[in-house]
């Protein structure tokens, strides 16, 4: 897929306002923006009879190395399920994102009443008004200030990964029981070196779909390099990627449940390949039309 020009440069500090869905079935399944990096591991507590908090190394200390290793955390339940509180939304959450929230639906203000008094961590899932996606992302809660109607405005933090398993209850909002999602390490060591010469020719196609995109949109063009990848290892860097995709939900989504970091940085690599062909053609219409040329 390729994505088109209005998707990118879109201002990181939208608040989204939302009704979030019901569930349903599960779903499978584009703006530049900066999500802030390094992020800690989740942990989640809003009962201490239902919610378990883990204590392990950062979550970007366990992605900056893609060839570790280490065994996940021990957890207290069974088959290393832990309940966490949901949040639909029509987007997608990627670790290190930054999402700005209004909250004003009744249910969701009671969540955030008992985040609030615990550890202000949610998961954030993606739906598009007729299913709920199956893998979200923790997001916690870095910001927040109540109004006078009882309203929220949050600025929240992607964290950990996740897949539900089954939904423990829907009221009076969403809790289900969820595992932690990892990318998978490379089966052999040399292919860390892969993923780093991967991760440099994605950076190189973000400078150049970057590059265009501001030129068909009359921005002057910036001096220098841009420094996109700001010494993040391959895996967070892909989840910064995918978090730039945001006019496209789907795929998103698509790059979020993958398991192989590789894999999601090729597949965002082709979109941007295809991106750059599509915003130069364009360009080259633009230029062939400009009043300069038909003098």
């Amino acid at each position: 897929m390729a994505l088109l020009p209005h998707h990118f440069l879109h201002s990181p500090t939208t608040v989204h306002h939302h009704h979030p869905q019901s569930p349903s079935s599960h779903l499978n399944s584009h703006l530049i923006k900066n999500p802030s990096y390094p992020l800690s591991k989740p942990s989640f507590s809003t009962s201490s009879k239902h919610f378990y908090r883990p204590k392990t190394q950062s979550f970007a200390a366990r992605c900056s190395s893609s060839s570790s290793s280490s065994p996940p955390p021990e957890r207290p339940l069974a088959n290393d399920l832990v309940e966490l509180p949901l949040f639909p939304l029509p987007l997608v959450l990627f670790p290190g994102a930054v999402l700005p929230l209004q909250i004003f639906e009744f249910r969701y203000r009671i969540l955030m009443h008992t985040l609030l008094q615990t550890d202000l961590r949610f998961g954030v899932v993606f739906s598009d008004g007729g299913s709920v996606a199956d893998v979200g992302c923790v997001g916690e809660v870095v910001k927040h200030e109540r109004l006078v109607d009882d309203r929220f405005f949050l600025i929240c933090k992607g964290q950990e990964r996740f897949r539900v398993s089954r939904v423990l209850r829907s009221k009076p909002y969403l809790v289900a029981e969820v595992s932690w999602l990892e990318d998978r390490p490379p089966p052999r060591p040399a292919e860390g070196d892969d993923l780093e010469a991967l991760a440099a020719e994605v950076e190189n196609y973000m400078r150049d779909v970057i590059r265009i995109s501001n030129r068909l949109n009359g921005k002057p063009e910036k001096e220098g390099v841009m420094d996109l990848r700001r010494n993040l290892f391959p895996t967070p860097f892909s989840f910064f990627v995918g978090s730039t995709f945001e006019g496209a939900p789907r795929e998103q989504q698509a790059l979020l449940e993958l398991e192989d970091t590789g894999n999601r940085l090729r597949r965002e690599r082709d979109t941007l390949r295809n991106t750059l062909n599509y915003l130069t053609a364009a360009s080259a219409v633009k230029d062939a039309f400009s009043p300069s040329n038909s003098s």
